[in-house]
């Protein structure tokens, strides 16, 4: 098993960093200050850059056509080349529930799902928006829907809902979408990134500790990256659950993941300082990267 320690790269810019996403439609990385509703990006010398489009900006993607696709706390939103709002899709009005993670299918629809803002067990749902902006439920009962990322082959659709403690595969096609639910893994804690996650002054065994899986990404070798909010990790598994590599952040609440750089060898990585008081871990809403030897692959844009 590889072990890597995640460099910082930027200061503690976002309250909730979530949903980083690389694309070549916008030169670079792209990411989100979810609970305050920012797009974000850097500018050419390496500042933040921030698109305020709604209370939540929960996660990014391309479209086909330029622009963006964003999830807002109760719908989603497209942007043109510029930024500036072509379409805005309301899909719910109860003001007790945000959208939180998304991904974009190999057929161009957008996969995006809710979450309670009081964590409620079962009152979230996974949504697909069509390329045409129709939408419908398609995984109900859920807690709080997170990362979902599909293999190279578009055959198997990774996803997390976080209380579950599990990483779940579903089969996947264009007509019947995702079906046979099962474990692919249960994530626990790695004793190599423990001090970074946990006081200092506490220690664990190995497998010890379940986690909670927040956002994942896919490589081109079809290996899951997931971020393991709870432990400062990422963690790396092979397609048949094998843990490959353990990578250490410095920063506890680890959101997710992407991988990116004009060589798609560059893993960044999302944290958050949601809750934490000033003096508790300093780093906390930083992103984070690490060079890796396998690359991911190229980000799927929103088909409308």
């Amino acid at each position: 098993m590889k072990q890597l320690t995640a460099q910082r790269i930027t200061p503690s810019w976002m309250y909730h960093g979530e949903g980083p996403c690389w694309s070549k439609e916008w030169n670079g990385l792209a990411w989100v200050d979810m609970l305050a509703g920012d797009v974000m990006t850097f500018t050419p010398d390496d500042q933040p850059r921030r698109q305020h489009v709604d209370t939540v900006a929960a996660c990014v993607r391309p479209r086909n056509s330029g622009g963006q696709i964003i999830a807002v706390e109760r719908g989603v939103v497209l942007t043109d080349s510029t930024g500036a709002v072509e379409r805005e899709v309301p899909m719910w009005e109860d003001p007790e529930i945000r959208m939180n993670e998304g991904g974009v299918a190999p057929d161009g629809s957008f996969y995006v799902g809710s979450m309670a803002y009081e964590q409620t067990e079962g009152a979230a749902t996974l949504y697909q928006v069509a390329p045409d902006l129709s939408w419908q439920p398609v995984l109900e009962n859920v807690s709080i829907s997170n990362g979902i990322a599909w293999s190279p082959d578009g055959t198997l659709a990774y996803y997390n809902d976080t209380p579950t403690h599990e990483v779940s595969v579903f089969d996947w096609s264009p007509e019947a979408g995702l079906q046979n639910r099962r474990t692919f893994v249960a994530p626990v804690l790695d004793d190599h990134a423990a001090a970074a996650a946990t006081d200092p002054e506490e220690s664990y065994e190995p497998g010890s500790v379940s986690v909670s899986p927040d956002g994942l990404t896919v490589d081109s070798e079809g290996a899951v990256w997931v971020a393991l909010n709870g432990a400062g990790q990422v963690h790396r598994y092979l397609p048949d659950g094998t843990l490959d590599t353990v990578v250490a952040v410095g920063a506890k609440q680890t959101t997710a993941c992407t991988l990116g750089g004009e060589d798609l060898r560059t893993l960044y990585i999302t944290t958050s300082r949601e809750d934490l008081p000033d003096d508790v871990q300093p780093t906390a809403g930083s992103l984070y990267s690490v060079r890796v030897s396998v690359p991911g692959q190229v980000t799927l844009a929103f088909g409308g």
